[in-house]
């Protein structure tokens, strides 16, 4: 039974607005249909992240992993709408230590956000991440990404900020094949890529660089996916040794790619489509 007072307000409503009673309710339902399946989309992604993903980071995810590309104004409005409130990261207080000198340069975007790539091994990315584990210890992980097949061709694991275990990864790229003069490196402007050894480094090898506008994370995203995921699946935090963190970080690089399929790259692990790609290319 209708309650005459809830349909009488109804109707004196929709006479303020101008609108008729039936498409009130149309215009109810199917907002409330269409949100709700869009909500639950954001929520799925908000949740695997741990309640630590902006709406950049969730916007990123839609596109890279469900191929979604979603006014970001919608996803804001959505999680303000259903109360998702995002934890805000700590910064990392070592960043902080590291003080950029004269020497150290800059390079211009040459990238420029181009993250579709389908020759392997012709731009790659970089970047530092740092993860809490154990009783109040950090360690910091350096990993490079090629951006075309997704694989990590090196990555290194250290307990200090030291310039050592950047350039060691670096130097982990001589055993992949690296167009010389044409290949890219891409990373931020942080103060171990604008290091005149590091740039020394990426010079003898052949590499172009090319880094981030400054502060814009957006412009690295394939790195900030990867740590993304990484960080969701690696129970890194139970690590109770340097030891046994490394066993798990090195773990989960084989699983990346090797084994975790990915629908981006045809529903292929990033090794099987770095070989797709190369077997097209020859």
């Amino acid at each position: 039974m209708v309650d005459s007072k809830s349909s009488f307000k109804t109707n004196s409503l929709c006479n303020v607005a101008g609108v008729s009673r039936c498409g009130y309710y149309k215009w109810l339902s199917r907002d409330k249909s269409k949100d709700t399946d869009d909500y639950l989309m954001i929520k799925k992604i908000f949740d695997q992240g741990k309640a630590k993903l902006g709406w950049r980071s969730i916007k990123m995810v839609l596109e890279s992993d469900y191929s979604l590309i979603w006014n970001h104004k919608k996803i804001k409005r959505i999680m303000k709408k259903y109360h998702l409130v995002t934890k805000i990261r700590r910064r990392n207080p070592y960043k902080m230590i590291m003080k950029k000198t004269q020497a150290h340069r800059t390079f211009d975007n040459l990238l420029d956000r181009k993250f579709r790539q389908i020759v392997p091994r012709k731009v790659l990315c970089t970047d530092i991440t740092y993860l809490h584990y154990g009783i109040g210890r950090t360690a910091y992980l350096q990993a490079v990404k090629d951006i075309a097949t997704h694989e990590i061709v090196s990555w290194e694991l250290s307990d200090n900020l030291s310039m050592g275990f950047v350039l060691k990864s670096i130097d982990n790229l001589v055993s992949i094949k690296i167009s010389k003069n044409e290949s890219m490196i891409h990373s931020d402007q942080g103060f171990h890529y604008t290091n005149p050894e590091f740039i020394a480094k990426i010079k003898a090898l052949g590499l172009i660089q090319s880094m981030s506008g400054k502060g814009n994370c957006i412009d690295n995203s394939p790195m900030e996916s990867f740590f993304g995921h990484l960080k969701d699946d690696v129970d890194y935090r139970q690590a109770r040794t340097f030891e046994e963190l490394y066993d798990m970080i090195n773990a989960y690089m084989n699983y990346y790619n090797s084994r975790r399929y990915q629908w981006q790259l045809k529903k292929m692990t990033p090794v099987e489509y770095r070989d797709h790609l190369m077997s097209k290319n020859t």
